[in-house]
């Protein structure tokens, strides 16, 4: 597996691959890899000749210093789930500088709304900064597919909407949520979870589908309610926002209107550690 650290090092071996003509898939992450990160880089390894997977926790993208300075960083484990896959894999593990160069700043974007909802209302900046580490990163690798889970659908949207504003030839693909067998969607701040914040987060992903199972009877001020009180009294879990709204727009909906897809999302406070879900309705 070829590891590289340096910008320049990482364009020189794209360049040989372009002028190789070979297809390249890229898969963005944070490290601390699961299996929802393996799952999103096998299948670009079957639908491109060349993967790279970078590792990079991105700081214009955390809203607080706390939470970027707790983020778990276990690059060694991460190299050998890598090669557990492939020893093909091409990993990019930069530092911030060679990212950003000397500023470390966002640029501002207008995502025509997407930005403004939901993980947006409570992380202001958090999309211009994954707009702006993604514009670096595609301009860097100009791979042919990047690959993007729904657990984070909003940010998949937004993705969308970077690389038409940008007019980025990269197609986004988005890929299923991945589960724990009890639901808990797979994140890597799930390894920042004690053992009883592991027994009650799969409520989470319950209270998704019994949204889904009522959608099509009870009114969405209902659903909303009903969410609520789920976790009004909860000892491990505390709801920050939970939505339903259309998946085209992503805003949210006060009553349904036939032929239109809705998704809900939801963000849940497990002591200090955040987790967020989704699942179509419709």
């Amino acid at each position: 597996m070829r590891v590289h650290e340096k910008r320049l090092d990482i364009l020189a071996d794209v360049a040989i691959l372009k002028k190789q003509h070979k297809t390249i898939g890229f898969v963005p992450t944070m490290g601390a890899l699961h299996k929802g990160h393996l799952a999103l880089i096998e299948r670009a390894i079957k639908e491109n000749e060349v993967v790279i997977v970078s590792i990079f926790v991105n700081p214009t993208q955390f809203n607080t210093s706390e939470d970027l300075i707790n983020y778990p960083r276990t690059l060694d484990s991460d190299v050998k789930l890598l090669l557990s896959l492939s020893e093909d894999i091409i990993l990019f593990a930069p530092s911030p500088k060679e990212i950003y160069r000397e500023q470390i700043t966002s640029n501002s974007y207008d995502f025509k709304g997407l930005e403004n909802e939901m993980e947006g209302k409570f992380r202001p900046g958090h999309f211009d900064g994954v707009g702006t580490v993604l514009k670096h990163f595609f301009n860097i690798l100009n791979p042919d597919k990047a690959y993007f889970g729904e657990k984070d659908f909003q940010q998949l949207q937004v993705v969308k909407k970077l690389v038409e504003i940008e007019k980025i030839t990269t197609q986004i693909i988005g890929c299923p949520i991945y589960r724990e067998q009890n639901g808990l969607a797979l994140s890597s701040r799930n390894k920042r979870l004690n053992q009883n914040q592991l027994a009650v987060a799969p409520l989470i992903y319950s209270v998704l589908k019994q949204v889904k199972k009522d959608f099509g009877t009870k009114s969405v001020t209902t659903l909303n309610n009903w969410v609520s009180k789920q976790f009004k009294n909860h000892d491990e879990l505390k709801l920050e926002y939970f939505e339903i709204a259309k998946v085209s727009n992503l805003k949210p909906i006060k009553r349904k209107q036939k032929n239109t897809k809705y998704r809900a999302f939801i963000a849940v406070f497990a002591g200090e550690i955040r987790l967020i879900d989704n699942i179509a309705l419709n």
